[in-house]
């Protein structure tokens, strides 16, 4: 058998809730191309046709799957009060009949973008009054202890989704990928993406070597330290491998850092001139918080000479932080 057909063979073994309109487009982006003397694809996650789209709803089909299994009544995950996750979690928790509920870090901001759309749906949103991302983790264990104490059974998700289960999404993404590319007259030599809490990074490194995929999965650091997300990458690259039954040894991963500006959450100038660039060229909004600086991160790497072959870049969505304060994460 194939690895792309080992693949195939292993998901169809694992739950999942259909919920991605997929495949999703790999387009060409031929003006930012002509701009860049770079052939550049654009992998359209943003288009995954549930909410306002966006990479989550893919590892949201393994965790649903995971949690209906598990007979559980509600889904407890958290973030910033910006978070596409979060929202996304949220929307797709309703449909599939569990009760939502967010932690966000520090206190109440208004209801704009994400935020927003929670309202609207229902969610209940609590806030931790601590600014650190962290604190979110210990909220979240607090919020799912006290709904045990009630006797409800809530499904525990950490911030982004990121586990070995959730990673299974972007491991599926890949095969889809390895159906597109095999059409094309040049494929690309890399897959560039923003690099948050690792998940789908890590379904991206897994599902490429697994497949035996003749591009590299680069990742650029839009939140954390290069070591910190490195090693949670390859931590749940493995972890997927294992759920798989196939092994995914010494993953390569490949994680740049300097492309965070400000802070994570916070706009930066690079990352805005990236993302006008290819509204401007392509039609497509990329969102300040992660899209933008990853791309400005492949723009440098362009117009410096270090990529020179096609290469692809995986719009993840977002498209609802457009709308919120500047510098809300």
């Amino acid at each position: 058998m194939t690895p792309l057909g080992r693949v195939r063979a292993a998901l169809a073994g694992i739950s999942r809730v259909e919920l991605a309109t997929v495949p999703t487009p790999l387009q060409l982006a031929s003006r930012l191309s002509d701009e860049l003397a770079v052939p550049i694809w654009f992998k359209r996650d943003d288009m995954t046709g549930i909410g306002l789209g966006g990479n989550k709803v893919r590892p949201l089909e393994y965790l649903l799957a995971d949690a209906l299994g598990q007979g559980c009544d509600s889904l407890v995950t958290g973030a910033g009060p910006q978070s596409n996750w979060t929202m996304l979690a949220a929307l797709t928790a309703l449909r599939s009949g569990l009760e939502p509920f967010v932690v966000c870090y520090g206190d109440p901001v208004p209801d704009v973008g994400n935020l927003l759309l929670h309202r609207k749906l229902g969610t209940k949103i609590y806030f931790t009054a601590d600014p650190e991302r962290s604190s979110v983790d210990s909220g979240i264990e607090q919020l799912a202890a006290e709904l045990r104490g009630l006797g409800r059974h809530p499904y525990v998700v950490p911030r982004g989704g990121a586990t070995a289960v959730g990673a299974l999404g972007y491991v599926r993404a890949s095969v889809e990928m390895a159906a597109q590319l095999v059409r094309m007259p040049e494929p690309p030599t890399a897959l560039w993406l923003a690099a948050g809490s690792g998940g789908t990074c890590a379904g991206l490194v897994a599902g490429a070597a697994l497949l035996q995929a003749s591009y590299d999965v680069v990742g650029v650091t839009v939140s954390r330290p290069v070591p910190e997300i490195t090693a949670q990458v390859s931590r749940l690259a493995t972890a997927a491998g294992e759920l798989l039954g196939t092994p995914v040894t010494e993953p390569a991963v490949d994680i740049r850092g300097g492309w965070i500006g400000p802070g994570y959450g916070v706009p930066s100038p690079e990352g805005e001139q990236a993302a006008a660039l290819v509204a401007r060229a392509e039609s497509v909004f990329l969102d300040p918080v992660f899209g933008a600086k990853a791309m400005a991160a492949l723009i440098d790497a362009c117009r410096s000479g270090e990529v020179v072959g096609p290469v692809a870049f995986l719009v993840s969505g977002g498209a609802s932080t457009l709308f919120a304060a500047a510098g809300q994460p």
